[in-house]
């Protein structure tokens, strides 16, 4: 790791007296008080103001807040009042700062239909998915009707947006109808302005190959930019207007894998000159899979921050790692942030000299388990984490002085927006929104652990240690995230289906469980070959070795009984804990499957080439992968599951088909295995009505209290 230069915070973070003191007796809380806080997200700065705005969900309100410099007061910004799962998203604000504009609706961390209405409420007709604007200064939001993914020209006067699969333009501030700009072939998005605004590039994706475009106006054709059978993505301008930058890998096709196992997926840079649409490749990939397009947040993070100089995101030395690249140079990228740590939440800083990002850097034991904001520069490797220490920092936006703010949390505080003030704690800006009986004094501060699968790879964990002696021994839970490229945190997590996860573990040390949260291999955090190991998933599910060993760890602690290990997780975690159910009931005593996949064997067995052209396919592999995908599955190990199971899903999910758990329960019923269910009708996969989550949370609880506490 490179030295460290001065930070922005000398130590953690201070906490609002409110909240009290972190050493104070625990006495005891609610579900409801630790899932009170609220969760702030969307986190974005003016690029010629002082301007923040970010939206807070609390307790299923979500509205968009504000802030302004230099007092940076906040205050909020629009009117809404009830708990009805309408999620505000692409939060975006003018280059002036004038005017905010936001999504409401949908579900957009869904893997299909993220734009469909959400109806958690049961209404008749369900509201619909709308970009709205309102002045930053105050006022009532008006709607642009319904549309996606807004981009604002740099004059602040206009916004492109997406809708039914073309382009739109509307005035910013929503004074006159939008007007349709595209009626292209393919799904249009993606647009991204030249830097004087009278052009944009955009994105034409027609299923096995995609095309960069250059809308001018609607008499001048569009510019194909060097079209091709590939799939063309994220076009980036350079600082002149004159080139634009984008990534290129090959189009769909060619013969089926024989394997079940990820293949490589090689990607190259292309700059072009948008005159002339031709363009040259500068950077290609190896054929490997570190080699492939990453698929950690932001996935290329391509830039073009400033002349001579594009950044991007690449997975090739073993790490998500930033480098730079010269356009007309020799084509060899210079590593931007070097070390064993991982690059998210990537934005340029003002100026464009140096980007920020969130990285589980630093020098203070555990920080492959958290989050820090860290400042690289574009020209050569020069790294600063800018907030060493306990804490954990993510979404760093760069304000047009220079300022930083992010959000920022710990063990104990919930997540804040916070400018960042060098040398001092930082200036918390919604902490007066955390209720007083937030039980921060009450939390544990949960330890980094590390133990050893079968076959020799290191897993980490967290373990929360239930506070004050204990009588007798104590049951233990396994935690398991979902994604799987996910990985939970020593603190408040940056999302927040796993920000109710936490809370959920602390509530369940409070009540005395020994909770270990474990972060199996497929994860990130901890290097390409941990997050793309062989053999896993319906490979052979490799990864659940090391929930096994997350078992074997905690039935070893001391204090905590062999025979009163649990177990629960959600979606990709709600597999493990299946597979775990059904393949290890003598391990786990108990377990809750939230929205969890069971068969990898179903839609016709197309993830394993069963429906290949019948001349093409080879009929013995495709059934010798289709055993490897059945015995990776929870359904294969029914016969032997005794343990006692919780199923919770909702009929919404656009994640994972609720029809895994259908059958699952028919399946169990067979066998005679002990279950419970808890549907929610019309709910998605990520429960956007508070009131729903409340109820998951309670169930989760409740029936692991129930199973693993007999007699409470």
């Amino acid at each position: 790791m490179p030295s460290l230069r001065r930070s922005l915070l000398l130590t953690g973070l201070l906490l609002p007296a409110a909240l009290g003191a972190q050493g104070a007796a625990a006495s005891g809380f609610t579900l409801a008080q630790v899932t009170g806080a609220p969760f702030p997200t969307n986190l974005v700065a003016a690029a010629r103001a002082e301007r923040l705005a970010w939206t807070l969900n609390e307790r299923g309100v979500r509205n968009v807040y504000v802030a302004e410099g230099p007092a940076f007061t906040a205050r909020r910004l629009t009117p809404y009042t009830a708990d009805d799962g309408q999620e505000l998203s692409a939060v975006t604000l003018a280059p002036d700062g004038r005017h905010v504009l936001y999504v409401r609706g949908g579900d957009f961390g869904s893997n299909w239909d993220d734009a469909l209405p959400v109806n958690p409420t049961g209404l008749p007709i369900p509201p619909r998915t709308e970009l709205w604007t309102v002045p930053f200064d105050g006022g009532t939001p008006v709607s642009l009707g319904e549309g996606l993914n807004p981009v604002v020209a740099p004059d602040g006067r206009t916004v492109v947006f997406e809708r039914g699969r073309q382009l739109w333009r509307a005035p910013v501030d929503g004074s006159a109808p939008a007007v349709k700009l595209t009626e292209l072939r393919g799904s249009n998005g993606g647009a991204v302005f030249a830097p004087d605004g009278k052009r944009f590039a955009f994105v034409s994706s027609r299923g096995d190959h995609a095309f960069i475009g250059v809308y001018t106006d609607a008499a001048t054709p569009i510019q194909w930019i060097a079209p091709s059978s590939a799939r063309d993505r994220v076009p980036r301008w350079s600082p002149d207007g004159t080139q634009l930058v984008f990534a290129r890998v090959a189009g769909a096709g060619g013969p089926p894998p024989a394997s079940l196992e990820i293949q490589p997926m090689p990607w190259s840079l292309w700059v072009a000159t948008v005159a002339t649409g031709a363009a040259t490749e500068r950077w290609r990939s190896s054929n490997t899979l570190r080699g492939s397009v990453p698929s950690t947040d932001g996935g290329p993070n391509l830039a073009w921050p400033v002349a001579g100089r594009i950044t991007f995101l690449s997975y090739h030395d073993g790490w998500p790692h930033l480098y730079a690249l010269d356009p007309v140079g020799t084509g060899v990228p210079v590593l931007l942030s070097p070390g064993a740590h991982q690059a998210e939440h990537v934005t340029v800083a003002a100026g464009g000299r140096h980007l920020l990002y969130a990285g589980n850097a630093g020098s203070t034991p555990g920080d492959h388990d958290r989050r820090h904001v860290v400042r690289v520069a574009v020209e050569q490797p020069a790294l600063e984490v800018l907030t060493p220490g306990t804490g954990l920092e993510w979404s760093p936006v760069s304000l047009p002085s220079g300022t930083i703010a992010a959000i920022v949390a710990t063990a104990q505080q919930p997540p804040v927006p916070a400018v960042l003030v060098p040398g001092a704690a930082p200036r918390l800006l919604t902490a007066d929104r955390i209720p007083a009986d937030f039980p921060a004094a009450q939390l544990v501060t949960p330890r980094p652990v590390s133990f050893r699968a079968a076959d020799g790879v290191l897993v980490h964990g967290q373990l929360f240690e239930p506070a004050g002696p204990a009588r007798g021994r104590r049951p233990g839970i396994v935690y398991v995230h979902g994604g799987p490229p996910r990985q939970m945190l020593l603190g408040w997590h940056y999302g927040d289906y796993y920000w109710n996860a936490y809370a959920m573990n602390q509530y369940l040390a409070s009540r005395g469980f020994v909770v270990l949260a474990v972060n199996y291999r497929l994860g990130i955090g901890y290097g390409h070959d941990f997050h793309r190991p062989p053999n896993a998933g319906m490979a052979g599910a490799s990864e659940y070795r090391d929930i096994v060993a997350a078992a074997r760890f905690l039935r070893a602690r001391p204090g905590v009984d062999a025979a009163r290990i649990g177990i629960y997780g959600g979606s990709y975690g709600g597999y493990l804990t299946a597979l775990a159910l059904g393949r290890n009931s003598d391990l786990f005593a108990a377990g809750v499957d939230i929205h969890g996949v069971h068969d990898f064997t179903s839609d016709g067995g197309s993830r394993f080439g069963a429906g290949a052209w019948s001349f093409e396919r080879d009929e013995a592999a495709v059934r010798r992968l289709a055993q490897v995908a059945w015995g990776s599955s929870p359904v294969s190990a029914v016969g032997t599951w005794r343990s006692p199971v919780l199923l919770i899903h909702g009929d919404d999910d656009r994640n994972v088909r609720f029809s895994q758990t259908v059958d699952l329960v028919q399946r169990l019923r067979a066998r005679g295995v002990p279950l419970e269910e808890l549907i929610i009708p019309d709910d998605t996969h990520h429960f956007m009505q508070y009131a729903n989550q409340a109820r998951v949370n309670t169930a989760i609880a409740e029936y692991l209290e129930r199973k693993l506490k007999p007699g409470r």
